[in-house]
């Protein structure tokens, strides 16, 4: 018997079969890494451990005994902890509240110790190597490193069974490293570790065994040296088409955005590019590099100290997000459940909810058979997994919610696109399927920007490469050309 089994376990929502008879087990000291497409189940498995969702029906075992895990409270008594994909901080608390919230030093008369907190956190983020400040608001933070502080936060409470669920979706390679240090210490101390991820070169470095899940059913599980193309093929079922690299030439096409100066502060230095019709133009660096900074120049989400935007060799004034769509612009956030979807609300409102203006009529009257011809269309041309356009958006997985704000993006017919991270915590079927879309946007005639983390995508994605660091652009890469030696050497290369 195991550290963790799970035996028969299934669970259902209002309309969504998301566990079916799904059988798990985890062992001391190893990492059991849980692979399968967006929607097979994968995090709703990880949640009921937690205490978050209760099964229907089935069995846990934890140390040989039955348990019923009714809270994320009793969770944690039975020492089980997870790092969630979806961050669980509460961003008007520092990063230091954030770590001790619920278990905060208490002194006379039961007051607060921050002095304590603070300390203590200081010394935990020196263990961990993170290069955080522990007074700091976490609202004020990157989103990359408030996944930093939810992985602090769950080490500083160590349990014998931890779930990770994507923890690498923000971080970089170094900070992926000292995650990996990290685990290798936990499991000589004999936790049970179940890692969630899309990267199969991560899997490859730190899982012990592999178990699939398609459709929320078990499938199989493997040893970690089964073959790549064993696995995926568990994962999806079918075989997945691979991306071949195929550059354009756009040279001669009209310049449809210009970039001309822009600052703000430390985040940009004084960046020019531009952008032609038909053209995927890729943004590397590391984290931290100003990429999602700008982006949000451009979208006017942030205001710029200096700097001109030129659309159709015309400069537009952009002050807000409303007026970047007006000139048509789209901007697909690396943080899609903040700033890309109301997830309480149903998949045809939120694919809609960008452009009602076009089926408003007498400013109170919604055209609503136009509105759902509209959306059933977006669902059907991006295979978009939902029982229905009334379901709520939450109740979706990852993949599925991305394509939600990719939908309404297309649907809105925007001429400039700029995805940041699109990919983020998204299978590898999804994946092909976004690289697709992204090739036939540009073949359409749409102006591209893609800003990813993952060198190999934004090397087979992009026509052109610009790299940051510091704020600044470092250099520019051909995209037939690009190797990520070059790419890292330019990311590396202070202004």
């Amino acid at each position: 018997m195991g550290l963790l089994t799970v035996q028969k376990v299934s669970k259902s929502f209002p309309g969504v079969r998301a566990l079916q008879e799904v059988d798990f087990e985890l062992k001391a000291g190893e990492v059991h890494a849980l692979l399968g497409e967006n929607g097979a189940g994968k995090s709703t498995l990880m949640k009921i451990l937690a205490g978050i969702y209760q099964k229907d029906q089935g069995r846990i075992l934890v140390d040989g005994q039955e348990v019923e895990i009714s809270s994320p409270s009793h969770a944690k008594s039975l020492s089980i902890g997870i790092i969630h994909q979806e961050l669980c901080l509460l961003p008007h608390l520092t990063v230091a509240q954030n770590i001790f919230l619920g278990r905060e030093p208490r002194k006379w008369k039961g007051l607060l110790d921050e002095k304590a907190i603070n300390d203590a956190t200081h010394v935990l983020l020196a263990y961990l190597k993170l290069n955080l400040d522990p007074k700091k608001k976490l609202g004020s933070l990157t989103i990359a490193k408030q996944q930093l502080v939810e992985i602090a936060k769950v080490f500083s409470n160590v349990s014998k069974i931890l779930i990770m669920d994507e923890p690498t979706a923000t971080l970089n390679h170094t900070e992926v490293q000292d995650l990996f240090r990290i685990i290798q210490q936990l499991k000589s101390q004999g936790v049970g570790i179940i890692y969630i991820s899309h990267k199969m070169d991560e899997i490859q470095q730190i899982a012990d065994r592999i178990t699939v899940l398609r459709d929320g059913r078990y499938i199989d599980t493997v040893p970690i040296d089964t073959p790549i193309n064993r696995v995926i093929a568990l994962m999806v079922g079918r075989d997945i088409e691979t991306k071949t690299k195929t550059i354009p030439d756009t040279s001669h096409s009209p310049i449809k955005l210009k970039v001309e100066n822009v600052s703000r502060g430390d985040w940009v230095k004084n960046v020019s590019f531009n952008l032609r019709k038909g053209e995927i133009l890729g943004f590397a660096g590391l984290m931290g590099a100003g990429r999602t900074e700008l982006a949000r120049l451009v979208f006017g989400a942030d205001k710029m100290d200096c700097g001109k935007i030129y659309i159709d060799d015309q400069v537009c004034t952009i002050s807000s997000p409303v007026d970047a769509v007006k000139a048509g612009i789209a901007y697909l956030s690396e943080d899609r459940k903040r700033y890309g979807l109301a997830t309480d609300l149903t998949v045809e409102t939120n694919i809609t909810l960008v452009h009602l203006a076009k089926w408003l009529r007498f400013k109170f009257w919604l055209l609503k058979t136009q509105l759902v011809e509209q959306s059933a269309k977006m669902v059907e041309k991006l295979g978009i997994k939902t029982p229905n356009l009334e379901q709520k958006v939450r109740f979706l997985s990852g993949g599925n919610q991305q394509k939600i704000v990719i939908a309404k993006w297309l649907l809105r017919d925007s001429d400039i696109l700029i995805f940041d991270e699109p990919t983020r915590g998204i299978d590898v079927g999804a994946k092909a399927e976004i690289y697709q879309m992204l090739d036939m946007l540009a073949q359409m005639g749409k102006a591209i920007i893609v800003i990813s983390s993952e060198l190999p995508e934004v090397m087979l994605l992009s026509h052109r490469i610009l790299v940051m660091c510091e704020g600044k652009i470092t250099g520019e890469v051909p995209g037939e050309k690009a190797t990520q030696e070059w790419i890292m050497s330019l990311a590396t290369q202070r202004g």
